[in-house]
């Protein structure tokens, strides 16, 4: 009975120490320079319509069910998916437009499980009248999902599909 005890003890210490040193938070991204102005490029990624034209999840499950709420392009707007195991179900609400700039929304994922982080699409000047766009998402690491993050890579999950989702954008915008 006393060793069951040590061991239990030895298990909850184990899940302490890996609790604080686990990672809190994570912050994905990636950029790609499209040879576009960059009010073309802003006034297309505003639309969450158009994201389907280029996201990579899109492709994963082209059946999956896509509701709308909102304004597109505003503040508030709202796309709802539902997919197949790739995909998951969730959505993503524009929380912020810096016109010309930025645009944040907040991704609320439901299935396989619940979780949020706050996504963003950056736009920048680039060379030659071009436009730098940064892709990105970054939340925080709840426990126990934190011990988890310990042994998964966001950025090699993650990062993979926004370069797809990028490039995508790019042969789409620069036709």
């Amino acid at each position: 009975m006393t060793t069951l005890l040590y061991i239990l003890g030895g298990l909850v210490l184990l899940i302490i120490i890996l609790a604080l040193i686990a990672p809190k938070t994570y912050n994905v991204s990636r950029s790609i320079v499209i040879e576009q102005p960059r009010a073309v490029v802003f006034d297309n990624l505003r639309f969450l319509k158009n994201h389907d034209q280029w996201s990579p999840w899109n492709k994963k499950d082209p059946n999956m069910e896509k509701k709308f709420t909102g304004t597109d392009g505003e503040v508030g707007a709202t796309s709802y998916w539902n997919g197949n195991k790739d995909v998951g179900e969730g959505e993503q609400e524009l929380t912020k437009i810096v016109d010309g700039e930025r645009i944040e929304s907040q991704l609320r994922f439901l299935k396989p499980w619940k979780s949020t982080s706050d996504a963003y699409l950056i736009t920048e000047d680039a060379d030659g009248g071009n436009t730098k766009v940064t892709w990105g998402f970054s939340g925080k690491n709840k426990f126990p999902f934190s011990i988890m993050m310990m042994f998964m890579n966001m950025d090699k999950a993650v990062g993979g599909d926004f370069e797809e989702g990028l490039s995508s954008l790019k042969t789409i915008l620069e036709k």
